[in-house]
């Protein structure tokens, strides 16, 4: 494999410098303040991501309000009391995307959040709890056990919560095949998920980098350079 510090001064030099880079990388997350993050803003980062899911990110966010009016502002023990009148009233709400299957996820994910939130004592204790170390682990358990929830929207989610979280986008994927990690071009797979994982927690502690921040310099280590300032704009940061 090749060595994770000749990526970053690549990655470096495409931004424009270390100072740059390390501008670029946002925040270091802390799993264990995920605990504090209470139900019903677990749920709506949880609908946020599915609704951007396959749409424009900026149109889910201007409406945004919107959404946590319609859906009592996320709150599950809310939600899961209401009627089936009021689900399907939804599906003509303005305020929001009306996009049935996705109106649906939200129903079924209060259920989840709700039932882990016993369990655990607060869905985001359950999150807090799950090892650093095994991030596709915890999006298998995401993907089998809530709505909507597999692929890069369960990673997206954990991202946005600040768990620390590596997004396997298309250039993360082709600068981890270029530093000689054999995962397909479509790195989906149970193998390939696990090879990605296993790879990224040996540079997390060889480096003592975030395995978001591990993330992102790959991703912009390689594939088309763009400008530090649409990336902070696409991030929101």
């Amino acid at each position: 494999m090749l060595d994770f510090e000749k990526i970053r001064a690549r990655a470096a030099t495409r931004k424009g410098g270390t100072d740059v880079l390390a501008s670029l990388l946002g925040p270091a997350p802390d799993n264990a303040a995920v605990a504090k993050i209470s139900d019903d803003r677990i749920l709506s980062t949880m609908a946020e991501r599915v609704f951007a899911a396959g749409f424009v990110w900026r149109v889910i966010e201007q409406k945004w309000p919107g959404f946590e009016e319609a859906f009592l502002n996320f709150e599950p023990k809310r939600l899961l009391f209401q009627p089936d009148d009021f689900w399907h009233e939804l599906a003509s709400d303005k305020r929001i995307v009306r996009n049935p299957q996705k109106i649906r996820s939200v129903r079924d994910n209060a259920a989840f959040v709700e039932r882990l939130s016993k369990e655990h004592g607060g869905f985001g204790r359950f999150l807090a709890e799950w090892p650093a170390d095994d991030q596709v682990g915890l999006m298998a358990y995401l993907a089998r056990h809530g709505s909507r929830l597999g692929g890069n929207t369960g990673q997206y989610f954990l991202r946005w919560l600040e768990w620390d979280t590596f997004i396997v986008s298309q250039d993360m994927g082709a600068a981890l095949r270029d530093a000689g990690l054999e995962i397909s071009e479509n790195p989906t797979s149970k193998r390939d998920l696990q090879r990605i994982q296993d790879q990224v927690n040996a540079w997390a502690a060889q480096t003592g980098l975030p395995r978001k921040h591990i993330s992102r310099i790959l991703a912009m280590s390689i594939g088309e350079n763009h400008a530090p300032e649409a990336i902070r704009e696409y991030m929101g940061e």
